[in-house]
């Protein structure tokens, strides 16, 4: 028999190099928005910006099948301390390169890297515990990590980019360097156990074991929301700057509340979430982000597009909305079997990425385009697109209990 006792503590063992790891991709991925503010003023056009997005997320979901079957040879402590590597390298490079398209090639193997490391995760965090309430837990607990990395990136670059030292600012990512060598450090100090090696896997024979309906609805769930923290995350910063008309400092701590109000949403989730039904505190977060735009629409459009109130409700927006990726995941993972929780998480990836990349390259219509007046309205789109999927696929879940 499983003793889930003795792997709770194993898993509280290694609870640092993973929220870590979750730290490290969320300064580098992250990063995306100092990236489009400071390149916006170096004139380099909204158009090719926004498909700098899609050389990050394009990647992590082409990559994420065939990393399955990487990760199944090389092992998940062994694949995950290579990509800390890689990240950690290329991190240390950027501050000494110029050319626009060396940004493309470094998205792109953060985003290959990021394939990599969050099927580790997951998978590690899978293999230890089974029920959907301790996943949700663990989840939110490691997922609260990568609000952090948001809120330190912002804030970090924010000070950086506003002192005298501003044309500087890409040597910030040597304490990513940093970060990665002391992952590395403790995940090598740390037994992590393995899943069972299969023989062979097929991939295509597995992802059609794993394609039903419930899961059909769970990948649109993901993509949506996805769609959605990517138009905060990474286009937030340039939202404020040039529709708000605030400093490029101001503009990225603005932002890192969005993180830091994110960060508290999910460790608190993780708190109380066994006292609640996953389903109905999912939709009352859901909820609650639809009234916050409402009261931030009707400010814009009766009181003034441009009000410094704007400033404070949207980072509020994090604290519901950032429960809503680890909660949906935890509940559809519970339910898949753990020699294909791997495999189940690349789709997680990919759909995840592709969210990501359309998000980014509709903003950019949206910014080029000058409609920054339609930011709310289009966020709240997005939200109750959310809201209705996630509706028929609670409503599908809690059926086939």
């Amino acid at each position: 028999m499983i003793s889930f006792p003795k792997m709770t503590t194993k898993l509280s063992k290694i609870s640092i190099p993973l929220r870590l790891t979750f730290l490290i991709f969320s300064m580098v991925l992250n990063c995306m928005g100092i990236v489009i503010l400071q390149l916006s003023e170096a004139k380099v056009t909204y158009e090719k910006l926004g498909f700098l997005e899609s050389f990050k997320d394009l990647p992590i979901a082409f990559i994420s099948l065939f990393a399955v079957n990487f990760i199944s040879r090389f092992g998940t402590k062994k694949s995950l301390v290579l990509a800390l590597t890689i990240v950690g390298i290329c991190s240390l490079i950027l501050p000494f390169v110029e050319v626009f398209w060396f940004y493309r090639l470094w998205f792109a193997i953060i985003g290959t890297c990021f394939a990599i490391g969050k099927i580790c995760v997951f998978g590690i965090i899978r293999n230890n515990i089974s029920d959907e309430k301790g996943l949700a837990k663990t989840m939110n607990s490691v997922e609260a990590s990568f609000m952090i990395g948001i809120f330190v990136v912002n804030t970090g670059f924010g000070w950086l980019i506003s002192s005298q030292y501003s044309q500087f600012w890409k040597f910030g990512f040597i304490s990513v360097s940093v970060l990665c060598a002391v992952t590395i450090f403790l995940f090598l100090k740390l037994p992590v156990s393995e899943p069972k090696k299969t023989e062979k896997e097929n991939i295509i024979k597995d992802l059609s074991t794993l394609f039903n309906p419930l899961l059909i609805l769970f990948l649109a769930v993901i993509f949506s929301i996805v769609f959605l923290e990517q138009s905060f995350n990474s286009w937030l910063p340039s939202f404020y700057k040039k529709h708000l008309k605030v400093n490029s400092f101001f503009a990225l701590q603005a932002s890192s509340f969005l993180a830091l109000f994110s960060y508290v949403g999910r460790t608190i989730t993780a708190n109380i979430i066994h006292r609640f039904s996953l389903s109905k505190y999912y939709i009352l977060c859901v909820s609650l982000i639809v009234m916050v735009l409402i009261i931030i629409i009707g400010i814009q459009f009766f009181d003034t597009e441009d009000s410094r109130a704007l400033l404070f409700l949207f980072p509020v927006i994090g604290l519901f909305l950032s429960p809503l990726y680890p909660v949906i995941n935890s509940k559809m993972i519970a339910r898949i079997d753990t020699a294909k929780a791997n495999l189940f998480t690349s789709l997680i990836v990919i759909f995840s990425s592709l969210g990501s990349s359309v998000s980014s390259i509709i903003m950019a219509v949206l910014f080029g385009n000058e409609m920054l007046t339609y930011y709310p309205l289009y966020i709240l789109s997005a939200v109750i697109v959310i809201f209705t999927i996630s509706f028929i696929y609670f409503r599908f879940a809690d059926e086939k209990i």
